[in-house]
């Protein structure tokens, strides 16, 4: 899949993965895909609390060694 922004928020906790999502977001345009590169564990169900509040697609989750990723595309 290709991404147009991949974001790295590794050693971040919550909230700062989302609120650098959002920020991230906001300077995309509609239908453009965002990567998110995440440590925190609680970040799996925080954004897709995230995508369902704002109305992004959560298009994918996965779990790569300690990391967890999260693919959205902008609304």
């Amino acid at each position: 899949m290709n991404f147009d922004r991949e974001l790295d928020t590794r050693g971040l906790n919550c909230p700062l993965p989302i609120l650098k999502a959002k920020k991230a977001l906001a300077e995309m345009q509609s239908g453009q895909i965002l990567k998110v590169v995440a440590t925190d564990a609680g970040s799996v169900r925080d954004f897709v609390a995230f995508a369902k509040q704002t109305g992004n697609d959560l298009v994918e989750q996965a779990t790569e060694g300690q990391d967890y990723i999260h693919v959205l595309r902008r609304r």
